[in-house]
């Protein structure tokens, strides 16, 4: 995911115009936290099941496991940063400060952050369900 990130910025001409570095952690990070779980959801619920519903469930499960994952790791280090103008911590103030803060980072990561994904990451993933959803059959035989 994070040379998906890379292509795509640099197809833009934009690579060097951000924290490349921090870009491309985030997104690798997400990508590897998210291969377990989505995995593991997949895997259980494609248990039994034909070719096509197995590579369905591969993709889906991948899709929404990589992009929520590093959508929730933009919002935690969103939240780091406007933490310092935040009321204390416990506070019904500081409480709906970290809600809206939280959705205002998912959003914006919805809006601007998946597009970094295509085009080589979206090919990766399907290829990656449909790697995932043979090889689980023929493992049955």
């Amino acid at each position: 995911m994070a040379i998906s990130a890379w292509l795509a910025l640099w197809l833009r001409g934009t690579e060097t115009a951000f924290h490349l570095t921090d870009i491309l952690s985030l997104y690798a990070l997400g990508g590897l936290l998210a291969w377990p779980p989505s995995l593991f959801a997949a895997r259980f619920s494609a248990h039994a099941r034909p070719v096509e519903t197995r590579f369905a469930a591969f993709l889906l499960c991948l899709v929404a496991g990589t992009v929520g994952t590093t959508a929730c790791l933009f919002a935690f280090d969103y939240r780091m940063f406007y933490a310092q103008w935040h009321a204390d911590t416990g506070t019904r103030t500081w409480l709906f400060q970290f809600l809206f803060t939280s959705l205002a980072a998912l959003y914006q990561f919805l809006v601007l952050g998946v597009r970094l994904y295509l085009p080589l990451g979206i090919v990766a993933l399907v290829a990656a369900s449909l790697w995932l959803a043979r090889s689980d059959v023929r493992q049955r035989r």
